[in-house]
């Protein structure tokens, strides 16, 4: 363990942490909506930065990607800081005015109106990477990807068309902040992605677990028989 200062308070922490870890789990709130604890930190959403170091020699840094290192001093919101994350906000507001987080987020931080105008006042994606990363790091069939460059960027499968290699496991929607990536269970289908998938029913209760797609390739991929995941975890 190493010890550090965060907003004048000595905490010891792993050093195999972040500093968006430690702080959080020493009680202090720094906002994010690109971290996820299951995947591995991006930085994309600029919303955690920190103050480190004293005196002059201060620099921000996103701390969800930032190392604990013994005796830093860091700042979780420091006029620096906030002033930094005003501006993410607005810039991220302007983009997605509609995003409730966002909204919340930026109402906290006494942000009425954004500075920045927006060109299409339904735009959910923040472009924050999460739902690509979902896809790669934890699902493993790299359905979705980043396409185009700014500022047509956006998430796609590819050739904007019904992926094959989507398993309708919906992953990217869970994790999504912003509740971009539509996601529809109806009458025993899923659909995602511009493709529909059967739901498996329970064999013993007959409520909907999964897509039939998404436990045939978990099966295939762990070895565990489709006949244990066809049936949910309250009757196995």
């Amino acid at each position: 363990m190493v010890e550090l200062i965060i907003d004048g308070q000595t905490v010891a922490a792993s050093p195999e942490q972040t500093l968006l870890v430690a702080a959080s789990a020493a009680g202090f709130d720094i906002p994010t909506l690109c971290f996820h604890e299951e995947l591995k930190p991006s930085g994309h959403c600029r919303l955690c930065v920190v103050e480190i170091g004293s005196g002059p020699q201060t620099r921000l840094v996103s701390s969800c990607t930032y190392p604990v290192e013994a005796g830093l001093v860091v700042q979780t919101a420091s006029e620096k800081v906030l002033a930094a994350r005003r501006m993410v906000l607005e810039l991220l507001l302007a983009r997605c005015p509609s995003a409730k987080p966002l909204q919340k987020l930026a109402a906290a931080a006494g942000i009425e109106v954004p500075r920045f105008g927006t060109q299409n006042p339904e735009e959910l994606c923040i472009l924050c990477g999460q739902c690509v990363r979902a896809c790669h790091e934890v699902v493993g069939v790299d359905a979705i990807s980043m396409a185009g460059r700014s500022p047509e960027k956006h998430v796609s499968t590819p050739f904007e068309e019904a992926s094959a290699a989507c398993i309708g496991c919906g992953s990217c929607a869970f994790v999504c902040p912003t509740g971009a990536i539509p996601l529809e269970d109806k009458d025993g289908v899923r659909r995602i992605w511009h493709r529909e998938f059967k739901l498996q029913a329970c064999t013993s209760c007959g409520n909907y677990i999964a897509p039939i797609y998404q436990l045939q390739y978990f099966s295939e991929k762990w070895g565990i028989p489709y006949e244990f995941l066809a049936t949910c975890k309250d009757c196995r």
